[in-house]
């Protein structure tokens, strides 16, 4: 009975994180089919749990011996117990936790290098990313460059390079891969203003969350800007801005970076859903 009531839990619980939006912050929303998977599976596996418990309590009158002989597995009350306990551990967590809404403090906390940075967030392979979304790490290098080189056609074409919701991480990793390919280019994106003050050198990042396969690689990507002198943005201020891309030495990194010239920009609500997800 109790199997049958932690899979309803599973079940539930897949079906509340859908409900009610929060899945987008565990994995990237194209891998929602796999969700509703396990929510089916685990719906099945619940039923076929009940039937067996039926059909226990139906023979348990008439059983009285060769008990002990097929008894395997988990046998002891406490074994059973501790089980139980590690099946329901991410149903209290899944329902529990609140999700955290990330913010610049993030950023800060972490501090931020180029391209990635040291620690790493769960799997040990794939390390947390700043600025650069980098897919290279899932391709093999011919691969990659071929991808890349496809998609960069798409934007090379026109003067003026229009970022969505959709293509925000692709075309930020190109942005950093061919800079070259973009000097001179205009550029209208939305994100979050960073205050970052390294050096005494203090600029504007607009950044956005993305992520690319699931939390493991999610990270905060964007570019540095150089906003109009009036123009002044608290940490976290969503704004949408237009600007000339350009590149320019980053002490703090030692090296070019893309830049934006803002010509245009105007605080924005922050958007429902504040990820961005690689599509690929």
């Amino acid at each position: 009975m109790i199997r049958f009531l932690i899979l309803v839990g599973y079940t539930t619980l897949m079906m509340f994180l859908q409900v009610s939006g929060r899945l987008n912050q565990y994995i990237n929303v194209h891998y929602r089919y796999l969700a509703i998977l396990s929510m089916v599976l685990s719906f099945v596996l619940a039923i076929v749990q009940l039937i067996l418990w039926n059909k226990e309590v139906d023979q348990k009158p008439h059983e009285h011996h060769h008990h002990d002989e097929h008894d395997h597995g988990l046998n002891k009350p406490y074994q059973r117990g501790i089980a139980y306990l590690l099946l329901v551990l991410p149903l209290i967590v899944g329902f529990l936790f609140p999700t955290v809404s990330l913010d610049t403090s993030i950023v800060e906390a972490k501090g931020f290098n180029f391209p990635l940075s040291k620690e790493s967030v769960g799997d040990p392979d794939v390390e947390t990313q700043y600025l650069k979304p980098d897919t290279s790490i899932y391709f093999d290098k011919t691969d990659y460059d071929k991808q890349m080189k496809q998609a960069l056609t798409r934007y090379i074409k026109d003067d003026h390079v229009t970022v969505t919701e959709e293509n925000y991480l692709e075309v930020m990793e190109l942005i950093y891969n061919y800079p070259s390919e973009f000097i001179g280019k205009t550029i209208s994106y939305k994100g979050f203003a960073f205050n970052s003050t390294k050096k005494e050198q203090s600029d504007v990042f607009v950044f956005r969350f993305g992520i690319i396969h699931c939390v493991a690689d999610s990270g905060v990507f964007g570019l540095l800007t150089h906003m109009p002198e009036s123009q002044t943005f608290k940490n976290n201020d969503w704004v949408e801005l237009t600007g000339t891309i350009h590149s320019g030495y980053y002490a703090p990194f030692k090296r070019d970076i893309p830049v934006v010239d803002v010509t245009k920009v105007k605080q924005v609500e922050e958007p429902k859903n504040q990820y961005v997800y690689r599509s690929f």
